[in-house]
């Protein structure tokens, strides 16, 4: 069985924590479980204060067959950030917001720029999303046409530079929409004319939205899934909405991270769990212990705090 494991992004005194109460032993190997394996969400580094630690257990685990991830956004910006173009100079050449939070990451491994590289090596043979027996893993979103896409188009193994290359160089892409999709998850756009403010005060430009369900003759806040703030209950125009997958409760279990959920609710539908507690805000990490239900338990949820 499986314990899932929501977004650590650098805090690896959490992680130990949270394995040890989990019922992982420390060996030369790594942690381990005699009956269990762990599955990382994705979105391990960046932010916190022990991001090269986190790096060294994670991979440990993977290498050792004591886990499983997925790459999330931060990963594959990161991975991004350490290519060169075809004339052999930086691919991101001047700061872009989507890059600032690996400099961090960056600066950790200043003095050993040759595990830095072995680690970008190894974060390109994670996959994008699991199919596993009873259960389905992805960092953002489960949405089937971009599954099913990616499968038919990525090779398996370890992902090629030349396809972070096109994901940065051709944004607009299928490939790379694709692959934003699953890692980040749809968004709403606001029109260039059109500004709601949420109870914060702030009218966002863009927001994170409810993937798994149909929108349609919902309000913004029905649609939204942001926890951070609340909109209005206006109902949003039809011809504005984005595309959404809905999910139903027939369906495998998925498991994903990236929505900062603080202290939840985790479990969102029976069959959908996100595990992400923001651990850089809220000092809590999570997991989920599957045992092969098929319908999830808020008792299967395991919390640790930095407290």
């Amino acid at each position: 069985m499986y314990d899932i494991i929501g977004d650590v992004h650098g805090y690896a005194g959490l992680l130990k924590k949270l394995l040890v109460n989990l019922g992982y032993n420390k060996s030369n190997d790594g942690y381990s479980h005699p009956d269990r394996k762990a599955i990382f969400l994705g979105d391990f580094i960046n932010r916190g204060p022990r991001i090269k630690k986190t790096i060294r257990i994670i991979r440990s685990m993977v290498e050792n067959g004591n886990a499983m991830s997925v790459i999330g956004n931060h990963e594959i910006n990161f991975i991004i950030s350490g290519i060169k173009d075809e004339s052999w100079l930086p691919l991101v050449r001047r700061p872009q917001r989507n890059f600032l939070s690996g400099l961090k990451t960056i600066k950790e491994f200043s003095n050993s720029p040759d595990e830095l590289e072995s680690h970008l090596k190894w974060l390109r043979t994670l996959p994008l999303f699991l199919d596993l027996e009873g259960i389905r893993i992805v960092h953002a979103c489960w949405a089937d046409p971009a599954i099913t896409y990616l499968r038919d188009k990525l090779p398996s193994g370890k992902i090629k530079k030349k396809i972070f290359r096109k994901i940065y160089t051709k944004s607009d892409s299928k490939l790379a929409q694709n692959i934003w999709l699953i890692t980040k998850g749809p968004q709403f756009y606001m029109p260039g004319d059109l500004r709601v403010k949420n109870n914060k005060g702030v009218a966002p430009r863009s927001f994170r939205i409810r993937w798994w369900e149909n929108i349609h003759g919902k309000t913004f806040q029905e649609i939204s899934f942001e926890s951070k703030y609340e909109f209005p209950a206006y109902t949003v125009p039809g011809q504005i909405l984005p595309r959404t997958y809905p999910y139903g409760p027939e369906r495998p279990v998925v498991f994903f991270g990236h929505y900062c959920r603080y202290k939840g609710p985790h479990i969102i539908t029976p069959n959908l769990c996100c595990v992400d507690s923001c651990v850089n805000a809220s000092g809590i990490l999570t997991a989920y212990r599957w045992n092969g239900e098929k319908q999830l338990l808020h008792d299967n949820l395991v919390q640790v705090t930095d407290k």
